[in-house]
């Protein structure tokens, strides 16, 4: 189940391969990603140590927990398996290419984070992209238009 996605990384990035991570969150945090109330707008994930983390993600403080010193935008580790890091390194080590997360999902009640590795758009790159989309919108529109004067 998708509890948060960052739509903007579709947008500035062309994500190559995904991956699944879990999270190490407490447990107030996992009660506040069930209600949705997190963003994963302009995290990002950074390879530290040989471990990885996710920097910048906020995760709102869930109103019923007495955290008082609760930080929504800490760092938080991300689990994954040795072969899956070793290929995130080898990956990320190519040039243009950055780890993104895409979103946080809800797998056998677990929270996961899905992650992907992108390389990063150039602005032409994306004006040509959309301007795809509104001419295949376009085609769709006309094309349902013909066939409803049938």
């Amino acid at each position: 189940m998708l509890l948060v996605a960052n739509k903007k990384v579709y947008h500035d990035y062309q994500v190559e391969h995904t991956f699944i991570a879990g999270v190490v969150l407490t447990g107030a945090e996992v009660k506040s990603l069930r209600l949705k109330q997190a963003s994963l707008r302009s995290s990002f994930v950074r390879l530290i140590s040989g471990e990885a983390w996710l920097i910048e993600a906020q995760i709102s403080p869930y109103r019923f927990a007495s955290d008082q010193d609760y930080q929504p935008k800490r760092m938080r580790k991300l689990l994954l398996k040795r072969k899956e890091l070793a290929k995130l390194i080898s990956l990320k080590d190519q040039a243009g290419y950055a780890i993104v997360p895409l979103a946080f999902k809800l797998i056998h009640n677990r929270v996961k984070l899905e992650l992907g590795v992108a390389r990063g758009l150039r602005q032409h790159e994306k004006r040509e992209k959309l301007k795809k989309r509104a001419d295949r919108r376009e085609a769709q529109r006309t094309l349902k238009a013909k066939l409803k004067g049938f």
